[in-house]
């Protein structure tokens, strides 16, 4: 361990993954008019990519649109583990929805682990793929016999794994488990050769179009902000949280969780894997080499969004772990990303509702969107080509699995409802005159509640709290400098638009009489 203490490496200012730095990938255009193809896909992250790149191999005409920019949401913002280790999971599920369910589960990640390797290799991409053991550990007596149980249901359901007592860290731990031969990689550099392979198949690609709503007939349509349509045969929601939920009440079957990642050069020489504790507060650590160093990604304090302490305090606990793990030379780079969990702990990926065959959907990745991302891709292609498919029911968004999910339905709305409330009923004093710069705070202005930030320049910028999807009271993350919604996990930027959904408005703005 790492006892030197004596100076503290400052954080970057601002949030920037690495991921997105160094990576050439051309902007595509705006869509200003309107297109018919076969298949829409809403959404450029490793889903909707991935998915265009294995329909376009089956000759289907597709075209990509998405709210920002490719590859800058949460795929641009990942650690990248590409394993089907998800945490402790294969004893709960086996509990849950027993060990054939578990054992696909398994399966299907597997699958998509196996097809990124195969498809980097054959098309010979250049993004750092490495193959790595994946540990859970842990130092607590309590996650000691969870690891047993674990590694159990590792046996029963044919995993390669093993039970040991030591990791190659230096961290003190009392049992870990390890699954053998997972893998890690560059994913923006990955998927930008899949996107080189949708341009050359005829694909189309769109940036800063944001989908607003989903006609549906005898023909879908996709209706982007500014007016214009996108028909097809089929539309995929790949937008993270589906922007159309076509009564499918999506926001009351996920919560959102906020987690953070920082990117650190170390003093002492970090031995390669990847590791993730047991108990709580999470760590995760695994390596990408930059300019022919390692840099280790530092990652953790999982929380559900716009609830819990200053979100810059999760950063600072990230780097006080760091430095006693490693020592650290440099942080060169620091960012958050949002994760959704469904009541199961299964994505949702198929057809949005049961009486609609022409939407579908792939969301609830519960952090691991390398595989589950894939696998929707997969499963995804399959149903648009009609083909069987051995996951579509696991998968299916509008499956009923009675224990656990009926129990965490109640759970999550309880939590929504709590929020609702409190945040209705709390008192605020501070006056934006009293705000430094670069910083952001609920205040009172004209006698009601507004969210204020004051720029580094001193400009003030205003906003209503009050959440434009179902009236919750949002809450300033001064981490990432955005608006964030503790109910349903919207988030918005600093002038109230519109970031993240469920919400599709965005915040009112407030003048100060």
């Amino acid at each position: 361990m790492n006892e030197n203490h004596s100076t503290k490496t400052t954080l970057p200012q601002f949030p920037e993954p690495y991921w997105r730095i160094g990576t050439t990938l051309s902007p595509f255009p705006k869509l200003d008019h309107n297109i018919q193809v076969e298949t829409a896909i809403i959404g450029g992250g490793i889903s909707g990519i991935t998915t265009a790149y294995l329909l376009a191999k089956e000759g289907v005409k597709v075209a990509i649109i998405d709210a920002g920019t490719l590859l800058n949401g949460t795929t641009g913002h990942t650690t990248a583990k590409i394993t089907a280790q998800h945490d402790l999971i294969y004893h709960e599920f086996m509990q849950t929805i027993g060990k054939e369910r578990a054992a696909l589960y398994y399966e299907a990640n597997h699958h998509a682990l196996n097809f990124i390797k195969s498809t980097v290799a054959e098309h010979k991409i250049e993004c750092d793929l490495t193959e790595e053991d994946a540990y859970i550990y842990t130092n607590s007596d309590e996650y000691v016999s969870k690891l047993h149980d674990e590694f159990t249901a590792y046996q029963e359901l044919g995993i390669d794994g093993e039970y040991v007592q030591s990791i190659p860290l230096s961290i003190p731990i009392k049992a870990a488990i390890v699954m053998k031969k997972q893998a890690q990689f560059h994913p923006v550099a990955y998927l930008s050769r899949l996107v080189q392979f949708i341009i050359d198949a005829g694909g189309s690609l769109y940036e800063n179009t944001p989908a607003v709503n989903i006609e549906e007939g005898l023909q879908t349509k996709v209706i982007t902000k500014d007016g214009h349509t996108v028909t097809c045969n089929n539309a995929i929601i790949c937008s993270h949280f589906p922007f159309y939920d076509g009564s499918g009440f999506y926001f009351s079957r996920m919560y959102a969780e906020k987690s953070y990642v920082l990117g650190i050069k170390t003093k002492q020489d970090y031995p390669g894997g990847m590791y993730l504790s047991a108990e709580n507060p999470k760590r995760s650590l695994r390596y990408t080499m930059m300019n022919g160093e390692k840099l280790v990604l530092v990652g953790g304090e999982s929380h559900k969004t716009g609830q819990g302490i200053c979100t810059i305090k999760h950063y600072e606990a990230i780097q006080a772990f760091g430095e006693q793990v490693f020592g650290i030379k440099e942080i060169p780079y620091r960012w958050s990303t949002q994760d959704l969990t469904t009541l199961d702990k299964i994505p949702y990926i198929g057809p949005l509702t049961s009486g609609n065959q022409s939407v579908f959907v792939a969301t609830g990745y519960r952090k691991w969107g390398m595989t589950n991302g894939t696998v929707a891709a997969l499963l995804l292609k399959d149903l648009i080509m009609q083909q069987e498919n051995p996951y579509a029911e696991l998968y299916s968004p509008y499956r009923l699995t009675v224990n656990p999910s009926f129990k965490n339905f109640f759970i999550q709305n309880a939590d929504v409802a709590k929020h609702l409330v409190a945040g209705k009923l709390g008192m605020v004093f501070t006056k934006p005159e009293e705000l430094s710069n670069d910083e952001g705070a609920v205040v009172t202005v004209n006698g009601e509640r507004a969210g204020a930030y004051k720029d580094q320049d001193g400009k003030l910028h205003l906003v209503d709290t009050t959440c434009t999807h179902m009236g919750c009271e949002i809450e300033w993350n001064a981490g990432d400098r955005t608006w964030d919604c503790p109910c349903h996990g919207s988030r918005f930027s600093i002038d109230g638009d519109v970031i993240e959904g469920p919400a599709e408005k965005p915040l009112k703005k407030v003048e100060e009489e």
